[in-house]
């Protein structure tokens, strides 16, 4: 059995403002109906292939088992990072978790890439597999048509050949645009695609030679890890580890390093030009997602993640336009790599929509604000059915709560009463109480807030399923 391992974290910097550090690209349905999570998922099970194990972080681990159940693979095993610590300490913690079967294969990737051709991808990982059991710490790298600046690249002996895996050259950092096209030429160059293979046996051992100070650290945060909620919470000592990538650690350091060519359309979606590419953009070169209208535009990507906003292009050429209720970009499509200095800016600037996605999502499903003024806010709430909210209470506000589909059971004080479609409720200011949906489909409402203090941090919980505080 190969071990998927799902590195599942990110700030979500280089696609905003639809993908940002709440809600990062990940977990978006960027292309198809399903996030990239997903897809990844998908790509890694069936036969051959044990339950995933997705390192992610305690903001995303909800996320992460929401989506995973979506799509029927409830028996991902969710490990959470206590802090984050790059790739290196990741994947040691999860071949510790793994390393009772030392024989057993680890295939880890990424968790926001797209790979087209699915069969070609699995034989590269039969391929892989086979110098994996020799030994070997396999990469994947991807035949590159163009002169990319900003991937790494994989330096080979030779111009790859039917799809064998060959011992690797060097790791090479992202280039300018001049030698970029010189390795094109040369004909012997892969991008990194930052996907691995190999024994648990060997990359413990690669640990232990290359990059020993984290083997105290990592080794101490998985004994110290206990179960929680169903997730696996790493300890502490975790905090110690050094932050450094997989590559620069081990890889770069390793002797007996092999590199497998993809021949399968692949994409980090490292930008927006990346997705427009991954979009299979028309004749003109135009490639919409949403509510969109294009007229006479050429080269240019244009985006709507809002049902109710209609985004028209007129005229755009090597253009991206992406409309969200509560922020728009538009960008000349050579320019998004430096997207992620915007969102510097705004950080720099206290602008919210930085970080905060403007559909806030919680364990028990989630919220959005529909208007919000002087001493008032208008909320729409989702609660998926099971879902139950903290029993709480706010020193600053009452509230109305107003059922639009589904049926809510509502705790107020010692009353408990069930409120279906066109039913409402008041919360007095300083009420214990609880919302909850004992119902088979989700349930939405209408919340209605009004008092001199409108903050999330107005809340006293006193007791939480999902044990928050």
């Amino acid at each position: 059995m190969i071990h998927p391992v799902i590195l599942c974290g990110g700030s979500g910097t280089r696609l905003w403002p639809t993908s940002r550090k709440a809600y990062p690209k990940q977990f978006a349905r960027l292309v198809g109906d399903q996030s990239l999570f997903q897809m990844t998922l998908q790509r890694f099970s069936g036969p051959g292939f044990a339950a995933p194990l997705v390192m992610t972080s305690d903001d995303f681990r909800f996320m992460a088992t929401e989506q995973s159940a979506d799509i029927g693979l409830s028996d991902a095993w969710v490990v959470i990072e206590p802090t984050a610590r790059d790739t290196a300490p990741a994947i040691l913690s999860a071949a510790l978790l793994l390393k009772d079967t030392p024989d057993a294969l680890m295939l880890v990737a990424p968790s926001d890439h797209v790979i087209g051709d699915l069969p070609s991808f699995l034989d590269a990982v039969a391929q892989g597999e086979k110098a994996a059991r020799q030994g070997a710490l396999v990469t994947f790298g991807v035949t590159p048509d163009r002169a990319e600046t900003g991937y790494g690249y994989l330096e080979l002996p030779e111009a790859p050949k039917d799809g064998d895996a060959q011992r690797l050259n060097s790791f090479r950092e992202k280039p300018d645009a001049e030698t970029a096209q010189s390795m094109l030429e040369a004909g012997n160059y892969l991008w990194n695609a930052g996907i691995f293979l190999f024994r648990v046996s060997d990359i413990l051992a690669a640990f232990e030679t290359h990059a020993p100070e984290l083997m105290s650290p990592c080794r101490d945060a998985v004994g110290q890890g206990e179960e929680d909620l169903g997730f696996f919470r790493l300890g502490s000592a975790y905090d110690n580890a050094k932050a450094i990538s997989f590559d620069y650690a081990i890889m770069e350091k390793a002797q007996d390093v092999m590199a497998v060519p993809l021949d399968s359309a692949w994409s980090d979606l490292g930008s927006w030009e990346s997705l427009w590419q991954a979009a299979e953009p028309d004749e003109r070169g135009v490639a919409t997602s949403g509510v969109v209208t294009a007229l006479d535009c050429t080269n240019s990507y244009l985006r709507s993640e809002e049902d109710s906003m209609h985004l028209v292009g007129l005229g755009l050429d090597n253009t991206v336009a992406v409309a969200m209720r509560d922020a728009v970009l538009v960008a000349d499509k050579s320019r998004t790599q430096d997207v992620k200095a915007i969102v510097g800016a705004l950080r720099q600037a206290k602008v919210a929509q930085a970080d905060d996605y403007p559909r806030f999502h919680r364990p028990w499903g989630w919220y959005e604000t529909l208007c919000l003024g002087e001493r008032f806010q208008v909320k729409r709430i989702m609660v998926k059915p099971g879902g139950v909210l903290s029993l709480q209470s706010h020193h600053h506000r009452s509230e109305h709560w107003i059922v639009v589909a589904g049926t809510a059971e509502v705790t107020i004080g010692e009353e408990v009463q069930l409120l279906s479609e066109n039913q409402s409720v008041y919360i007095p200011l300083g009420a214990v109480h609880r919302m909850a949906n004992p119902g088979k489909l989700p349930m939405y409402l209408i919340e209605v807030q009004t008092g001199s203090y409108l903050g999330e941090d107005d809340i006293v919980r006193y007791e939480d399923i999902y044990d928050r505080t």
